[in-house]
């Protein structure tokens, strides 16, 4: 079979994206209001669940490394692809809360594996001068997937079930794809080396990775209020109906291809305007939505700006890391992408209890005034033009 071409690695890597991170993550807080009424979920027990693939996200993307040395990109990108399937059947298949958290925290697992196997996939077929682009693009394939739930709530308002049970017939669709056409590896690598990183790494770019992990802390809290109380939003606080949520969630879809230019961003601006931009647009997004939470055009407008945002965001962290610590894709990424979810997995149940404690809106204002914060710090630790992996134009 004929290599892949950088244009067949960004098609191949979006599709993987679009299903372990759009529709095995990010979609589930836009069935969240129909899961709650069918299996009881209360907003704290909510934002608990919501809080479950961040959390298994964190294991999973630290093991993604070894995993991917041990089995190879192409073994490693089918496991992704194939937990995200396992995951989003149990979702569908679930008859209590108890394996409702089951069926996210796998498809949190499938999350974590495939950002570092599609770097290094990229990495091993991608020429070094568009390897930016091409890993930008996978990354916005997020967006992919989260567009994909706007028909299928419009199809299945009310009937989650299906929705997901079609979820992961897709995911076996990605599985199959990531068989036939990522890279076979010409050898198995000795497991008798420990060592993650085949070359050593500075202090200068341990302290970049730094910055940008916790940055990225910062980042995630953030958006984890959007991500999973956003459609709660508008329909309990602004009495939309749960079909216009999924304009809602292809608003963030289309919104967050804007991420396939981060790459690009950091060439022309520099790390520190490029990741304020981000987060200033996010926290707009995040007050927009409970300003007149009844709205639907504003609705539209903050689920457009914050697939903005944070696509741009996390496709930030991802070509930022990898220009830091070039001979090693893998783990690069690993740890600002860790620390997105560690802020997440702390911001979801934070934003459950504000909003069974204060209500919808006041919880979007402290999460909004949080991201400007986080800007700010943003534009003091990263304005070093003489980090690491950057040049100025």
């Amino acid at each position: 079979m004929r290599p892949l071409s950088p244009l067949g690695m960004a098609a191949l890597g979006s599709g993987v994206i679009a299903i372990t991170y759009g529709l095995a993550r990010f979609v589930f807080g836009l069935f969240l209001p129909a899961m709650r009424d069918e299996l009881t979920i209360s907003p704290s027990m909510a934002g608990v669940i919501g809080a479950l693939p961040f959390l298994s996200f964190v294991f999973a993307i630290l093991a993604a490394p070894w995993v991917t040395r041990r089995l190879g990109v192409r073994r490693t990108g089918v496991a992704a692809a194939g937990l995200a399937g396992v995951g989003l059947m149990t979702i569908a298949q679930a008859p209590s809360s108890l394996l409702l958290a089951t069926g996210v925290l796998i498809c949190g697992i499938s999350t974590g594996l495939s950002s570092p196997v599609m770097a290094q996939a990229v990495h091993r077929v991608v020429p070094p001068g568009l390897r930016g682009r091409v890993n930008a693009t996978i990354n916005a394939g997020t967006s992919l997937g989260i567009a994909l739930a706007m028909p299928a709530v419009l199809l299945w308002a009310e009937a989650w079930r299906s929705a997901y049970t079609g979820f992961a017939a897709l995911a076996a669709l990605g599985a199959l794809a990531a068989l036939c056409y990522l890279p076979r590896d010409d050898q198995r690598i000795s497991l008798s080396r420990p060592r993650l990183l085949a070359t050593p790494v500075s202090r200068a770019q341990w302290l970049g990775i730094g910055r940008l992990s916790g940055l990225a802390v910062g980042m995630g809290c953030v958006s984890a209020a959007y991500w999973v109380f956003a459609p709660d939003a508008v329909i309990t606080a602004g009495g939309l109906l749960p079909s216009q949520t999924a304009w809602m969630w292809l608003a963030v879809g289309l919104g967050g291809l804007a991420g396939a230019g981060a790459g690009d961003l950091i060439s022309r601006f520099g790390p520190a305007a490029s990741h304020a931009v981000g987060l200033t647009v996010m926290s707009v997004s995040l007050a927009l939505l409970v300003v007149v939470p009844g709205n639907f055009a504003l609705a539209l407008a903050s689920a457009a700006l914050f697939g903005a945002g944070y696509m741009t965001l996390t496709g930030f962290y991802l070509v930022r890391s990898i220009q830091i610590m070039t001979e090693a894709p893998a783990f690069a990424p690993v740890l600002p992408l860790l620390a997105t979810s560690v802020g997440q997995v702390a911001g979801s149940p934070l934003a459950g209890w504000l909003v069974g404690a204060e209500g919808h809106a006041a919880t979007f204002m402290l999460f909004a005034t949080l991201g400007l914060a986080v800007a700010g710090l943003g534009s003091w630790l990263l304005n070093e033009r003489s980090a690491p992996g950057w040049n100025a134009p």
